[in-house]
């Protein structure tokens, strides 16, 4: 029985389409026969599955585990929870080579997908191809595996509280924190992570919610955080904390109301990390401000420039032996202390650490920061036969000008005015440009520069395109 996947549905970093016109149970049971293969063939006999709280969640959830287990792998169904759950039960369950989660991430409703770990390292690329290879030949091993359900949630909370360990948890009783959970599927959790920290905390929308009646939960467009921001300012809190659809990325806001970017959360937890790891390598995506790397080489640390993509981050991670790295959209990695992914649960624990070891409140922290002018990611439609040809020649032209280029993941350029980065998206048939400079004028320039890029390559920067 072979199957053949939608063409748009296997993706660089994860697994992902629109249920009913592009991803359904039968794909689910395909990824299901073609991991399980993959993890037998390894040596693997057992795999933990956990779902999001979208409504096609449980459906595509059955048909994973039916397809695991003709293929003669076993499975822990760890249940409904946020994709850092099913990272811990991977990293926590000796018997466990491989994890699984469904998830549509911060997509609109109608989207599901799948992450994967396997064997304790991430699942992305190549991997993800290789499954839509085996599905077209039914290159499957055939078994008959079993399935048990197991709550990991209560084990999962106790480990993020240990990220408050040796800290003087009286002191932090003055705390007041806001935390919006959008109808995500990190709700329950967050629920009982704040009875178990010191403080005050409210909460908004921690009811799970596939339809998203609230906001939608992407916490890296500052209009979703409207909500928090009026929490924060009537109820007089510290700061707030965001989280998006399945619980790997974190948006802030502190006292003030103002937005804490993935790479500004960084700086904080940097600083941090580099007093405790001193001369540590640590790691963030291209799209982050000069700033972070700026803050780490200022506090002893080595700042790393990588590829955008958790799977590609995480990779990167390992490979040197990086304590943390972060990305733009919120992704933060704690390999301190911890298991080195990506939990927005963990990194709001690790906030409230860093502020008290550093002596300074979140607000503070944010304050003291350079006041750097930057664009938000402007993202616009570029044919996917065309995206990667363009970077090329975007590169070729400012080598040849002998422009100052960092050439990691697409084009970043550094001027006197402060730089600017032209990309193209590994998920989508976009192009992503990002400036930043310290005056408006400067910042003028740099979008000119790109513009004029793309004009040579025939483009213009046309509207904006969603995620």
């Amino acid at each position: 029985m072979t199957h053949t996947f939608h063409p748009t549905v296997l993706r660089e970093y994860d697994i992902r389409g629109i249920i009913g016109e592009t991803l359904g149970a039968e794909d689910a049971y395909a990824i299901g026969r073609g991991f399980a293969t993959l993890l037998r063939r390894a040596g693997g006999s057992k795999v933990a599955v956990g779902y999001d709280g979208r409504v096609s969640s449980p459906m595509l959830e059955a048909a994973l585990v039916e397809g695991l287990n003709a293929s003669g792998v076993d499975v822990v169904r760890v249940g409904m929870g946020p994709t850092p759950m099913l990272y811990y039960a991977e990293a926590s369950i000796p018997e466990v080579q491989g994890g699984i989660q469904i998830t549509g991430s911060h997509n609109p409703a109608n989207y599901n997908g799948f992450k994967m770990v396997f064997l304790g390292r991430p699942f992305f690329g190549a991997d993800i191809l290789k499954l839509g290879e085996m599905a077209r030949t039914a290159d499957w091993l055939d078994g008959q595996g079993v399935h048990e359900s197991r709550e990991i949630l209560t084990a999962y909370i106790d480990r993020l509280v240990q990220g408050l360990d040796g800290l003087d948890r009286d002191a932090l009783s003055s705390l007041r924190i806001g935390w919006d959970a959008g109808n995500g599927a990190a709700g329950p959790a967050l629920e009982l992570l704040v009875k178990k920290l010191p403080g005050e905390h409210h909460l908004l929308f921690t009811d799970v919610d596939g339809n998203f009646p609230n906001h939608h939960p992407d916490p890296t467009e500052e209009k979703n955080l409207a909500d928090l921001k009026a929490l924060v300012a009537s109820k007089n809190l510290h700061f707030g904390v965001a989280f998006d659809g399945d619980g790997d990325r974190i948006g802030a806001v502190d006292g003030e109301g103002r937005v804490i970017w993935g790479d500004q959360l960084l700086m904080i937890y940097a600083e941090d990390l580099l007093r405790m790891a001193p001369g540590s390598t640590i790691i963030a995506d291209v799209k982050a401000s000069s700033a972070l790397f700026d803050h780490v080489s200022a506090h002893g640390g080595h700042p790393l420039m990588w590829k955008t993509g958790h799977s590609l981050i995480k990779s990167k991670m390992k490979e040197v032996s990086s304590p943390l790295a972060g990305e733009m959209s919120g992704h933060v990695f704690f390999a301190h202390d911890y298991y080195g992914f990506d939990d927005a649960l963990y990194a709001a624990v690790r906030l409230i650490a860093a502020s008290a070891r550093l002596g300074k409140s979140v607000t503070k922290l944010r304050g003291a920061m350079p006041a750097m002018i930057n664009t938000p990611e402007l993202r616009f439609q570029v044919d996917e036969s065309r995206k990667f040809a363009v970077i090329d020649e975007v590169k070729a032209r400012l080598s040849a000008a002998g422009a100052d280029v960092n050439g990691t993941d697409g084009v970043r350029v550094s001027t006197a005015d402060g730089w600017w980065l032209l990309r193209a998206s590994n998920t989508q048939d976009v192009l992503v440009a990002r400036a930043e400079s310290l005056s408006e004028a400067g910042l003028d320039r740099l979008m000119a520069e790109i513009d004029a890029q793309l004009a040579a390559s025939g483009l213009e920067r046309g509207p904006q395109a969603g995620h």
